[in-house]
């Protein structure tokens, strides 16, 4: 796809089709970075996203019983900082 830069305000920037975004799912906020000459834009990606099928999945399969993390960090020799 062909686009030009256009001015918005001192900066520049360039319009995104809303098939453009729809298909990157961008939302408001976004991820800029500069790899290899080219620009990725990417949707942030949010904190603990996920945490919560996570959290259900491992009580489900019985992975969250606290004795045996206490176990765990029992064999801890080392210090914590």
């Amino acid at each position: 796809m062909h686009t030009t830069l256009i001015k918005v305000g001192n900066s520049q920037g360039i319009r995104l089709p809303k098939a453009v975004i729809e298909q990157a799912c961008l939302e408001k906020d976004l991820d800029l970075s500069v790899e290899d000459g080219a620009v990725i834009i990417r949707p942030v990606q949010k904190a603990r996203k996920g945490w919560g099928k996570a959290a259900a999945e491992c009580h489900s399969a019985g992975d969250d019983d606290i004795e045996v993390w206490d176990a765990a960090l029992s064999d801890f020799n080392g210090e914590w900082k």
